[in-house]
C-alpha cells in the first residue's frame, strides 16, 4: 500500500485548480516510482472525480478500457454495448455528466496514448478546444516516461503547446520528509537510508521495515527476486527503448569519470557525440552538469563535471552493476563486503553534502536568519575544493561550508583549512564571509567554543 507524505505544495497547487471556476488543464509527470499515481489519488479523495490508466495495448483497446471505464462512471450502460466510439464520442458523453458540477478528468500513463496513435495529442487537442476548454472540468494528464511527455504535452511543437493551466514535474521527497516513511526513524540511520533509496517513494517503502541498513540492502537490492536488482536497466529501457550509450554513460560516469573529456575518452566516443545523450540523462533528471557556482556563464564553462542525481542510481552502479557475477550465482557475502568497505567513505559522504545542501537551503544561517541565500553548490578550481559554498543575491554575502560525515567529532582545525579555501574565491569588495560546518558526529568543545565566540562561526548537526 503506497504511502501519502509530503507534497504539500503539490497538493496546494491542485486544491488551488480546481477552486477556479473555469477549465483547468494540468499536466503532471515525472520519473517512474516517484508517486505520481499516489498524489491523483489523494487529491481526488471525496472529489467528483473520473480517472483511468492507459495501458501499452493498441489504442483500440485502450479506447474501449476508457469507454468502459466512462459507462461505469456516468451510469450509461449502452457505452457497454459492442459498438465501439469515436474518442470525441465518449468524451463527450463524459463532458455532459452532471454539468454543472465540478469534476475531474485524471488520465494516468498518458503517453502510451501518443505512442499507440501518433495523432492522439492532436485528437485530444481538438477534444479540449471544442468541448472541455468551455467546461467547469479539471484535466490531469499524468506520465512517466519524461521525454515521452514532454515531446506530446509540454514542447512547442505538441498540439497541447499553450493550452495548460499549469504543471507539475514531480521531484523526490526531500530529506527534511524523509524520516516520516519509518515508524520509528530514531531505531535507522536516516543518512545511510537516504543514501541508497534516495527521496523515491516506492523504493523507500520496501526499506522501511528493516533495521539494519546492509540487511535491507541484501533482501532489497541484492535479491535477485526484487526488482530493484534489475531497476535502472528497466528505466532505461522504458525511457529509450535500448540501454546501449545511455548505460553505458551513467556507468562511466559512476566510475568517477566526470568531465566530459574524460567520459569521452572511458567510451572511445568523439564529444560531440556526447552531447545529444548527456542533454538526454539531464531532462531526465538522472545526471546533472555542476560548474563551480560562482561561475558567470554556466553553459559555457570548462569546469564542468557531471553526477549522478539519484542515490539509488548512483548506488546500484557502483555496487550492485560491478559484482552481477556474484549475484547471479547468489554469493552475497562477497558484495556485501565491499558494500561495508567502501559504502560510508565512497557513497555516504557524497550524498551527505547534499543532505546539507537541503538544508541550508531550507533553513538559512540560524544565527544570521536575515540572510536570504538564492543559490548553494560546490566550488572548486584545480585542486582547492570546497564541499558547499552559498551565496546572496548580489553576493554580499558568502557562505561557506564544510560537510563531515565521520565517526570523530569535528575539531577547530577543520576552521582554519576552509578558511584558507576560501581564499581561493574571488569575490566582491566587502563581502561578508560566514562559515557553516556540518556534522554528523557532533563538535569537540574546542569546536563549539570557536562557534561561540565568532559570529560567522556557524554549527549544524545533521543525522
Amino acid at each position: 500500500m503506497s504511502i501519502f507524505i509530503g507534497r504539500k505544495k503539490e497538493i496546494q497547487f491542485l486544491e488551488d485548480e480546481f477552486a477556479q471556476d473555469r477549465a483547468s488543464l494540468v499536466i503532471l509527470y515525472g520519473r517512474r516510482r516517484i508517486g505520481k499515481t499516489t498524489l491523483i489519488k489523494q487529491f481526488i479523495q471525496e472529489k467528483n472525480a473520473f480517472y483511468f490508466v492507459a495501458t501499452e495495448e493498441s489504442e483500440r483497446e485502450n479506447r474501449r478500457n476508457f469507454q468502459h471505464a466512462v459507462s461505469d462512471f456516468t451510469h450509461n450502460t449502452l457505452l457497454k454495448k459492442d459498438v465501439l466510439l469515436e474518442w470525441d464520442e465518449i468524451f463527450s458523453v463524459l463532458n455532459e455528466h452532471q454539468p454543472e458540477k465540478k469534476k475531474i478528468i485524471a488520465i494516468d500513463e498518458f503517453q502510451y496514448l501518443g505512442k499507440a496513435r501518433t495523432s492522439f495529442p492532436s485528437i485530444f487537442q481538438r477534444i479540449w478546444d471544442q468541448m472541455l476548454a468551455g467546461s467547469r472540468s479539471m484535466v490531469i494528464l499524468c506520465g512517466s516516461l519524461v521525454g515521452m511527455m514532454v515531446e506530446q504535452a509540454l514542447s512547442y511543437s505538441s498540439p497541447l503547446y499553450g493550452r495548460r493551466t499549469g504543471q507539475i514535474r514531480l521531484d523526490q521527497i526531500s530529506y527534511q520528509d524523509y524520516g516520516l516513511f519509518f515508524k520509528h526513524p530514531e531505531r535507522i540511520n536516516l543518512i545511510e537510508y537516504y543514501a541508497v533509496t534516495g527521496g523515491v517513494p516506492r523504493y523507500i517503502e520496501l526499506f522501511t521495515p528493516a533495521t539494519d541498513i546492509f540487511q535491507a540492502i541484501e533482501r532489497n537490492i541484492l535479491s535477485r527476486q526484487s526488482f530493484l536488482f534489475e531497476e535502472p536497466v528497466f528505466l532505461l529501457e522504458k525511457e529509450f527503448g535500448e540501454t546501449g550509450t545511455y548505460f553505458s554513460l551513467v556507468k562511466t560516469i559512476a566510475a568517477g569519470n566526470r568531465k566530459l573529456g574524460r567520459i569521452s575518452s572511458a567510451l572511445g566516443m568523439n564529444q560531440s557525440g556526447l552531447t545529444k545523450y548527456l542533454k538526454t540523462l539531464q531532462e531526465l533528471d538522472l545526471i546533472v552538469r555542476e560548474v563551480p557556482i560562482t561561475e558567470k556563464n554556466p553553459e559555457k564553462s570548462k569546469k564542468g563535471q557531471y553526477r549522478i542525481t539519484d542515490n539509488f542510481i548512483s548506488f546500484w552502479f557502483r555496487f550492485v552493476h560491478p559484482y552481477r557475477s556474484y549475484l547471479e550465482i547468489e554469493n552475497t557475502e562477497v558484495v556485501i563486503k565491499k558494500i561495508k568497505d567502501q559504502f560510508r567513505s565512497s557513497h555516504v559522504s557524497f550524498v551527505y553534502e547534499d543532505i546539507c545542501r537541503q538544508w541550508l537551503m531550507q533553513k538559512g544561517l540560524v544565527k544570521s536568519p536575515h540572510i536570504q541565500l538564492i543559490q548553494a553548490g560546490r566550488w572548486w578550481d584545480k585542486d582547492v575544493e570546497i564541499d558547499l559554498l552559498g551565496v546572496t543575491e548580489n553576493r554580499e554575502h558568502a557562505v561557506f561550508c564544510e560537510c563531515k560525515y565521520t565517526a570523530a567529532p569535528v575539531d577547530a582545525d577543520v576552521y582554519r583549512q576552509l578558511m584558507e579555501k576560501a581564499k581561493n574565491v574571488f569575490l566582491p569588495d566587502g563581502s561578508e564571509k560566514h562559515y557553516v560546518f556540518f556534522s554528523q558526529s557532533g563538535f569537540t568543545e574546542a569546536m563549539m567554543n570557536l562557534a561561540r565566540s565568532q559570529e560567522n562561526v556557524h554549527l549544524a548537526s545533521i543525522s
